[in-house]
């Protein structure tokens, strides 16, 4: 079976740094080596999500990273709700930009459609503007 992956907005974030400090001040909430995002609809295609999947995260509509599936848990909010908890390996992995437009929710997103991971030598790399680096995405550049 081939994987799937997810993507989602990271709202509230204004960069792949700002993502790993927040996930940083939440970890003592999750298991360890994890981090946890809740929604509240639960996959249909939950198997092929956890054969190698990733959440892609959208921050400032552009796709700059992603986080390895490792699970996914029924959790009961406190208003009695019960909502699907991703559970996402720790490392976050920055990926070439990649527009996107607004949505709500998440959508599935095929091995083909992700953006390529950065290779290794530039993840450390300044992380350009959203502004620039969508518009670089939008003409072919980047």
């Amino acid at each position: 079976m081939a994987h799937l992956n997810l993507l989602k907005l990271c709202v509230g974030t204004d960069s792949v740094e700002d993502l790993a400090d927040w996930q940083d001040s939440q970890q003592a909430r999750w298991p360890r080596g994890c981090a946890v995002h809740v929604t509240r609809m639960w996959p249909k295609r939950d198997a092929e999500l956890l054969e190698g999947g990733s959440l892609y995260w959208i921050i400032k509509g552009v796709i700059l990273c992603r986080q390895r599936l490792v699970g996914l848990e029924q959790v009961e909010g406190a208003d009695g709700i019960t909502r699907c908890a991703l559970v996402m390996d720790r490392e976050i992995i920055r990926t070439e930009a990649a527009p996107r437009r607004p949505f709500q929710g998440w959508r599935y997103l095929s091995p083909q459609d992700a953006p390529r991971d950065l290779p290794q030598g530039r993840v450390n790399d300044d992380t350009l503007p959203p502004e620039l680096a969508r518009a670089l995405a939008d003409i072919g550049l980047r």
